[in-house]
């Protein structure tokens, strides 16, 4: 998907309508609107000055938050515009069926959802990939709008082993210290045992 779709999104309920007007000139640059049928993120606004006989107009340019397409749209600024309502979910990534590319997630209730496929764009399919084939926890970010869902991101949390390393590199300075601290002893005590033999010796 391309890089200026990246989202924020507008809390949504599940049973929300899936758009909601607003007036045109209240929509700025990284809301999102519905631009030929689709819901977009809106990645540029300019608005035109009124002119005698009619409106200002908003000149607006979009990327189609699934496919990744620019979309274009111009409109009054005082007309209500049509805006999606986008939802975001994280789910926990439980397995990927390698022969069709759908992905089992677990919801937060404890139910699994099973009707969705690795995404199209190949950085984000190739990590998500990467990081459950390494035994990491991993969590997937689904965008939903207008009846559309796809994986959008992803979170990994490793397995431990990075924690497990770091404990070990602190145990070994510790255990560089104890050995120095036992040096230390071992000459202290030779010393002692010197100095006893040179008294006895008198």
């Amino acid at each position: 998907m391309a890089e200026e779709a990246d989202l924020d999104f507008d809390a949504a309920d599940a049973g929300a309508s899936t758009t909601f007007p607003m007036q045109a000139g209240n929509i700025r640059k990284g809301g999102h609107l519905v631009v030929k049928g689709r819901p977009c993120k809106v990645v540029d606004v300019s608005t035109s000055k009124t002119g005698k006989h009619g409106h200002a107009k908003c000149k607006f340019v979009a990327i189609d938050i699934f496919t990744g397409n620019k979309m274009e749209d111009m409109q009054p600024s005082s007309h209500n515009a049509e805006v999606p309502n986008v939802k975001r979910t994280e789910y926990q990534l439980l397995d990927i069926d390698e022969d069709d590319d759908y992905v089992s997630l677990m919801t937060e209730e404890g139910d699994t959802k099973d009707d969705l496929k690795l995404p199209a764009d190949p950085a984000l399919r190739k990590a998500i990939q990467e990081a459950f084939e390494a035994g990491n926890d991993v969590f997937v970010i689904v965008i939903a709008a207008m009846g559309e869902e796809m994986i959008h991101s992803m979170k990994e949390k490793t397995d431990g082993k990075r924690a497990h390393h770091t404990g070990a590199g602190l145990c070994g300075a510790f255990e560089g210290v104890r050995e120095s601290g036992l040096a230390l002893l071992r000459a202290a005590v030779g010393s002692a045992r010197l100095m006893s033999a040179g008294g006895e010796g008198r």
